[in-house]
């Protein structure tokens, strides 16, 4: 592989408390009655306008309804510094799963979310990950998911081939994205979308945790370091 591109929320980090808790505080502040959870997840992943306005069954985005998202949002994770109940931990496996992947000569990893460039930097800063991806793609650069631009501008910024290209996500939109791009769709079997219905759209791979990526995408095992005699 060239390249391996990560959705955030739902693939990497599982920030479920505190997306749906910013969408039900801001569907009270404007007296309308949130649709549940899973619908809920459901626009997890598109660029937020759209996701609100989906999730509130507008027919155009709602600046009103954004700007208050974004005030509650940026509220709960504030709040989050002292408060677990809206913390934002990472899956189990991913540290160590990027740690190998970055190790691997001639591999480079990514990121392609929903999320601001401000919001993606937050994410990325808090891990620790600033040297670790080669490419991010937001909200900010592209259209927003299923459309394929991020990970097309991901490819031509890395130079990676398509066919030696995956995206990891746990979302419809992620896997819609990766077929109109034409690289490999992995799955995840974690996030806030069934694996099943990611299946069906033409995911290639489900990864049940994980460090099974490597294995999936048929990476073999990195060569032991050599041991230095004396």
């Amino acid at each position: 592989m060239d390249l391996i591109i990560f959705d955030l929320d739902g693939t990497l980090i599982n920030s479920e408390a505190i997306l749906l808790g910013a969408q039900v505080e801001t569907f009270a502040r404007h007296g309308l009655a949130h649709p549940g959870r899973e619908a809920g997840l459901g626009v997890v992943g598109l660029t937020l306008n759209i996701a609100l306005m989906r999730l509130a069954g507008l027919a155009e985005p709602d600046e009103d309804l954004t700007a208050t998202y974004r005030d509650v949002f940026g509220a709960m994770r504030r709040q989050a510094e002292t408060d677990a109940a809206f913390d934002e931990p990472l899956f189990p496996g991913v540290p160590e799963t990027l740690a190998a992947l970055a190790a691997r000569p001639g591999l480079k990893l990514g990121v392609a979310t929903g999320k601001s460039r401000r919001g993606a930097e937050y994410i990325i800063e808090r891990h620790g990950w600033e040297d670790l991806f080669d490419t991010v793609q937001t909200a900010d650069d592209a259209p927003s998911k299923p459309h394929p631009g991020m990970i097309l501008r991901a490819m031509a910024e890395t130079g990676a081939a398509p066919e030696r290209t995956a995206m990891v996500g746990d979302s419809s939109f992620d896997i819609e994205m990766a077929v109109a791009a034409g690289v490999v769709p992995v799955a995840v079997s974690w996030g806030f979308q069934p694996a099943a219905s990611l299946v069906a759209l033409g995911a290639r791979h489900v990864l049940d945790t994980c460090p099974d990526l490597p294995g999936a995408l048929g990476l073999r095992p990195a060569a032991p370091a050599a041991t230095e005699r004396v």
